[in-house]
């Protein structure tokens, strides 16, 4: 990791980690994509190595990103999608070339165009969007229990009861807000 970014929260659902490159939307906001750079890096974790990265291809990919949470926060809460949101993600989808190609260890992979360009990476991102918000995929949208998080995530758990986008950063820093809440309180009763 490059000093002096923040490190990205990796997810196995693709789409929806991709709206997690911005966290804490209701709080101090961190953008884990600041420069053409550090999408290039995201794409490249993920499976979807690009070329190169113009910082009008960086306002595309945040596009994206900010359409695919409104469409997941809206199917999270059983509200309408909203349309421009529906129609973004649908151009994002149709403008890449990729294709799905079977690695010989039996897994998917993703093969885009050569030159590799990011609206093809971009076009795989709105392709698992997609298949999430119209509940083609065993699982269900939920949004982060934190009020300063409420990131979309997508909850594969036995249950679908998760409560957190990450329990190592939100659900961590929830349960010690308690936990200290809970300290201060017990200090303040009298003892017998």
């Amino acid at each position: 990791m490059r000093a002096g970014f923040p490190d990205f929260r990796l997810g196995s659902v693709l789409a929806t980690s991709f709206t997690g490159t911005l966290s804490e939307r209701h709080g101090d906001a961190v953008e884990r994509i600041p420069t053409p750079q550090r999408l290039i890096d995201w794409l490249a974790e993920y499976g979807l190595a690009v070329d190169s990265c113009t910082p009008a291809q960086l306002d595309l990919a945040r596009e994206l990103r900010e359409s695919i949470h409104a469409a997941a926060t809206a199917a999270a809460t059983q509200d309408a999608l909203p349309a421009p949101a529906v129609q973004v993600i649908n151009d994002r989808s149709v403008q890449g070339r990729a294709a799905a190609v079977l690695t010989p260890e039996g897994e998917r992979r993703w093969r885009l165009s050569s030159p590799s360009r990011v609206e093809d990476a971009l076009g795989v991102i709105a392709a698992d969007a997609v298949s999430i918000v119209a509940g083609e995929r065993d699982g269900r949208l939920a949004l982060c229990a934190s009020p300063t998080c409420r990131a979309a995530f997508f909850d594969t758990s036995q249950s679908r009861t998760r409560r957190w986008c990450d329990m190592n950063t939100c659900g961590n820093r929830q349960k010690k807000a308690r936990f200290l809440a809970n300290q201060r309180k017990d200090s303040g009763s009298p003892r017998c």
